[in-house]
């Protein structure tokens, strides 16, 4: 699984690329995007089920497992 930027509310903040353990956040037209790839969910990272990108983001339901 991974985890996507909903482009429509991402405001461009950045606040989740430097927390991202795997890089897979970067810019991309103006706001951020999430490389599928890449994105672990930050399994083995952390608090399991809890994205790091998710603990930062301000906007609700702007980061959301795909």
């Amino acid at each position: 699984m991974a985890m996507k930027i909903v482009r429509e509310l991402c405001t461009a903040c950045g606040d989740c690329e430097p927390v991202c353990p795997t890089q897979s956040i970067t810019p991309f037209k103006g706001v951020y995007k999430i490389d599928a790839n890449t994105c672990s969910e930050c399994e083995g990272d952390g608090e399991p089920g809890s994205p790091q990108c998710l603990d930062v983001c301000m906007e609700d339901d702007c980061i959301v497992s795909v």
